[in-house]
């Protein structure tokens, strides 16, 4: 048995671990990235002029990857019946060998003719022919060998030490293919793009929301993405627990019937702000809880200082980045409020901005600095107005800019070195400031179409870009696009398509994932795209686009329960509505006619109806027995006729008041024909 076993041990080292294992079929990665593969074109600024350019922005390692499946190198080992056109390389050809033969010519004399110097070694094809001269024997590989296929003449060689030149001359400079330029300028605009390292090869989107997404967020560590939209809802979304189908975990509905305007993780991303079109804003735990609402203020008041809160609905919102307890809000009763997360009755400060007429003109949006010490708000009439937080400041601000802008402002952005403010509107502009010099802006960018109120701007993580999103016109042909602009040249860098139907609404670049987000849409659907690269971008949308969805098991087979429901049976089926019928009856004013009530107690003759006494006394003692109501029950024609006899006889009050005067009463005596009728 031990020889056996030794024998077994032996056997079973010579196989891997693996064996007789089923292996899990894993999807190349590279085929994973190749179906989110960006198709538009993207749009680059050469001397102030936008041209087309056929390729997206691509990676130096992806542009390679695609040039090699262009232009495959030719093999030549391989070995072909065709005939070679051109002068060609033969295999197992070198410089060295060449100079090799040529000496042991010129010392053998064993070429035919001594003329010639250079001997041409045989082909290695079987059936193959060579026309033209020979390719000259170089040093180094050059540049078309390195590519692939040479375009064009061979570059001849440099001159003999004889002085004789192999091969035919040097062709002109300006000769060269027209494939050859188009590759110069691509190299040109990859390295241009390269420098900034855009990940634009590759884009995903999260769908879900049925009209544009007009607020997005992502946490500091790119793990969690917020979405909100003018559908009301917001979507959560966790790469971590994400799989190619791309679903959010969570939607959320802060305030029934009012738009989502703004979302603001905190410094430590274990909450989030959502300001909504209503005047109270919300605080949310990481995983989707409630944590509080903020108090609303008394609309009643007339000095917005002695309001606890926001009266009217709030425009933007961001958290503090430094301070987790603080959060700026901003809203159309035209001030702007410091809150503090551990208490919703109340706020902390609050700011006017400055009017140039007295009135509540809405603050449109606002922004924390880099550092927290500096507040920038827009006022809707078109003014830029930065208050520095300090021991005593008030509600005058720091800086004031009037008439920034000549329509209402849309986003501004703080840089973080605190020299350059950023500020959109809806006016289609984009304004670069000097925060030391705010007279007038460093660069204004036109013809950038805004249609959303939030609009805003975004830096790229070393802040040599800055991007921002365009909203689709009615009689425009371009779509929503991003627009790069590099801050130290101050230009428009290129323009990339988004969407060709929806506008470009808010936008991001994150600094860790080194991705892209830009939130579309329009009346009928929204999304949020994410560019990224596989070379340079990091987890994020790489981990969830590799991820395939779990398959369906055995396991998950659920039978569906059958219901019997007794009273389906004709048996205890209802009778049939009569409710046409009922109606029908109703509108008849003969069936409809309540009959009248029944004459209880004395009412015959000129007697309708008793009251037996209003009062409760009355009734009380009358069911005591001790009022006794005779005229109750009689009949009032009778009560009075029985005193008729004596009034006629001893008549006291009108009778003989016209005794003399009035003629004796004659009363028409019965025919004999009316009796018996």
């Amino acid at each position: 048995m031990a020889d056996e076993a030794e024998i077994y041990d032996g056997v079973r080292a010579q196989f891997p671990l693996s064996f007789g294992k089923q292996a899990k079929s894993q999807t190349n990665l590279e085929l994973v990235h190749n179906a989110t593969r960006r198709t538009t074109t993207t749009t680059t600024a050469t001397d102030g002029k936008l041209e087309a350019s056929p390729f997206p922005s691509l990676s130096s390692s992806s542009k390679s990857w695609l040039n090699s499946l262009k232009n495959p190198k030719p093999n030549h080992e391989h070995k072909s019946s065709s005939k070679i056109i051109g002068p060609t390389r033969p295999a197992g050809f070198s410089p060295r060998n060449d100079n090799e033969e040529e000496d042991q010519d010129d010392k053998g004399g064993s070429s035919s003719s001594g003329n010639h110097k250079l001997q041409i070694p045989p082909l290695d094809e079987e059936d193959g022919a060579m026309i033209g001269p020979p390719r000259p024997a170089v040093e180094a590989k050059t540049e078309e060998d390195e590519d692939g296929e040479m375009i064009g003449p061979p570059r001849p060689p440099l001159e003999e030490e004889d002085g004789l030149m192999i091969g035919p001359p040097p062709p002109p400079s300006g000769s060269m293919g027209s494939d050859s330029e188009d590759d110069m300028e691509e190299e040109e605009e990859e390295d241009e793009q390269n420098k900034y390292r855009i990940p634009l090869s590759n884009e995903i989107v999260l769908k879900g929301h049925t009209k544009v997404v007009s607020a997005l967020a992502v946490d500091h560590s790119g793990s969690r993405v917020l979405s909100g939209s003018y559908d009301y809802t917001v979507r959560m979304y966790d790469f971590q627990g994400m799989n190619a189908r791309l679903q959010s975990f969570r939607q959320l509905e802060p305030s029934e019937g009012h738009q989502v305007r703004s979302l603001s993780w905190s410094p430590t991303a274990d909450r989030f702000l959502c300001v909504t079109g209503s005047a109270q804003a919300k605080i949310y735990d990481r995983d989707g809880l409630t944590l509080g609402e903020f108090v609303r203020g008394d609309m009643y008041i007339r000095d917005l200082k002695n309001t606890k809160g926001h009266i009217s609905g709030l425009t933007c919102g961001e958290w503090h980045p430094k301070t987790k307890e603080t959060i700026l809000t901003s809203s159309e009763d035209g001030s702007l409020r410091l809150w503090d997360v551990n208490d919703f009755k109340s706020q902390k400060q609050v700011i006017k901005p400055k009017l140039a007429r007295p009135g509540r003109v809405p603050v449109t949006t606002c922004a924390w600095d880099r550092e927290g010490k500096s507040i920038a708000g827009g006022v809707g009439d078109g003014s830029i107005q930065i208050w520095n937080l300090k021991p005593g400041w008030g509600s005058r601000p720091d800086i004031y800019v009037a008439n920034a802008h000549s329509d209402d402002i849309t986003g501004v952005k703080f840089s973080s070195d605190g020299r350059i403010l950023l500020s959109r509107s809806f006016d289609g502009s984009l304004k670069v400031w000097d925060l030391r010099q705010m007279k007038e802006p460093l660069k204004v960018f036109d013809d950038l179409p805004n249609n959303y109120a939030q609009t805003n701007i975004a830096f790229s993580p070393d802040e040599q870009l800055f991007i921002t999103g365009t909203s689709v016109e009615k009689d425009g042909t371009t779509g929503g696009m991003l627009c790069f602009f590099d801050r130290g040249k101050l230009e428009l860098v290129s323009r990339v398509g988004i969407s060709p139907t929806y506008s470009v609404v808010q936008c991001g670049w994150h600094p860790r994932l080194n991705q892209i987000f830009a939130t579309v849409g329009d009346k009928r659907e929204g999304g949020t795209h994410i560019l990224y690269d596989p070379t340079l971008s990091e987890r994020g949308a790489l981990v969830c686009v590799a991820r395939a969805p779990r398959k369906k098991s055995v396991d998950d087979f659920q039978a569906e329960p059958v219901i019997h429901n007794p009273h389906a049976l004709p048996l205890f089926r209802d009778q049939p509505s009569r409710k046409r019928q009922r109606e029908k009856v109703l509108k008849d004013p003969l069936k409809s006619h309540k009959p009248e009530q029944p004459i209880s107690g004395p009412g015959f003759g000129g007697k309708i109806g008793s009251t037996k006494g209003s009062l409760l006394t009355q009734y009380l003692l009358k069911q005591g027995g001790l009022i006794k109501e005779t005229w109750m029950e009689e009949d009032p024609r009778e009560a009075i006729l029985k005193h008729a006899d004596a009034a006629a006889k001893d008549p006291k009050f009108i009778a003989p008041a016209y005794a003399d005067t009035q003629p004796e009463t004659l009363f028409a005596e019965p025919d004999a024909e009316e009796e018996d009728k």
